[in-house]
C-alpha cells in the first residue's frame, strides 16, 4: 500500500504508529544515558515520552477511535505495548537500578506505615481494635523491607536477593490479609478510613513486588507465587486503582495516565504469574 494514502486513510493508526515510534526511540535513549538537555526537573527525552505517550493515551480513547470496533481494540493493544516500554519498574535494564529505585521507594513505605499507625484513631472504638490487629506487623515488616533492600544494593549477592524476595512476598501477603480484614467492617466511615490508609501501602508494597520480580529468575518468582496463599484475585476488588496511580506518578513524575495504564498492567501481569 502507498504510504502516503495509507496515511491519508488512517490518520489515527498512522499517528498512533508515530507515538509508539517516538516512546521506543525515547525509551533507548534513556537507556543509553541520553538526555538532550535538561527540561524542568528532568530531561527532554523524559518530556519528549511522556508527551507522547499522553498523546497516544488520549488517541486510544478517542470516541472516533471506538466506533471503529476492531481497530479500536488494535490500538488499545498498541498503547499498552507502548507504555509497557518505559515501564520504570519492570525495564529490568541494570540489577543496580532496580535495587536503588526499591531503596528509593522506602521512604514512601515507611511514611504510608506511619499513616496506618494512625488511622485507627479515626475510626469507632469497636472498629479500631480489629483495624490495629490487622495492620500490626507493617512497622517491623517495613523496616526490614527497607533494612533488605539497602543490603541488596551495597551488596547484591543471590543469598541478599533471596532474603528480600522472602521479605517482599511475606510484607504483601500481610497487606492482603489487612485488606480482607478492613473489609469486613461494618461502619462505613470506618471501612473507608482503613481499606484507604491499607491501600497506600498496598500499593508501594505491589510495586516493590514488581521490582523485586523484575530482577529475579523465573524459578524465584514460581516460588514467591507459591508462598503466596492470598491471592490478588481475593484482594482486588478493595485495592483502588487510581490512588495507586497517583502515588506511582508522584514517584516517577510521570502522567497520570501513564501510571494509569502501568498500574493496570502490573496487576494484570502479577495476577497471570500466580500471585
Amino acid at each position: 500500500m502507498n504510504p502516503i494514502s495509507n496515511i491519508w486513510n488512517h490518520p489515527k493508526t498512522s499517528a498512533a504508529g508515530l507515538l509508539i515510534s517516538v516512546i521506543t526511540v525515547a525509551g533507548v535513549l534513556s537507556q543509553q544515558g541520553v538526555t538532550l538537555g535538561a527540561a524542568g526537573t528532568g530531561t527532554v527525552v523524559t518530556l519528549v515520552s511522556a508527551v507522547a505517550t499522553a498523546l497516544l493515551g488520549l488517541l486510544a480513547r478517542d470516541p472516533a477511535t471506538r466506533q471503529s470496533g476492531s481497530s479500536s481494540a488494535k490500538l488499545g493493544a498498541w498503547a499498552l505495548i507502548a507504555l509497557l516500554l518505559p515501564l520504570p519498574w519492570l525495564q529490568g535494564c541494570s540489577g543496580t537500578a532496580v535495587a536503588q529505585d526499591i531503596v528509593n521507594w522506602t521512604p514512601a513505605l515507611q511514611s504510608a506505615v506511619t499513616t496506618v499507625d494512625s488511622t485507627a484513631a479515626l475510626l469507632a472504638p469497636a472498629d479500631a481494635p480489629i483495624f490495629s490487629a490487622a495492620t500490626a506487623g507493617f512497622d517491623a515488616a517495613s523496616t526490614l523491607l527497607a533494612t533488605q533492600a539497602k543490603a541488596y544494593l551495597a551488596n547484591p549477592s543471590a543469598t541478599t536477593l533471596a532474603q528480600l524476595q522472602t521479605q517482599v512476598t511475606t510484607f504483601a501477603q500481610q497487606v492482603n490479609s489487612a485488606l480482607l480484614q478492613a473489609a469486613k467492617i461494618v461502619n462505613p466511615a470506618s471501612q473507608q478510613h482503613a481499606l484507604a490508609a491499607i491501600q497506600a501501602v498496598a500499593a508501594i508494597v505491589g510495586t516493590i513486588l514488581a521490582l523485586v520480580q523484575s530482577i529475579s529468575s523465573k524459578a524465584a518468582v514460581a516460588r514467591m507465587a507459591a508462598a503466596s496463599t492470598i491471592k490478588l484475585a481475593a484482594v482486588e476488588p478493595y485495592l483502588n486503582n487510581a490512588s495507586a496511580a497517583r502515588i506511582v506518578a508522584a514517584h516517577y513524575g510521570e502522567p497520570i495516565t501513564q501510571a494509569q495504564f502501568q498500574v493496570a498492567l502490573v496487576t494484570r501481569t502479577e495476577s497471570v504469574a500466580g500471585f
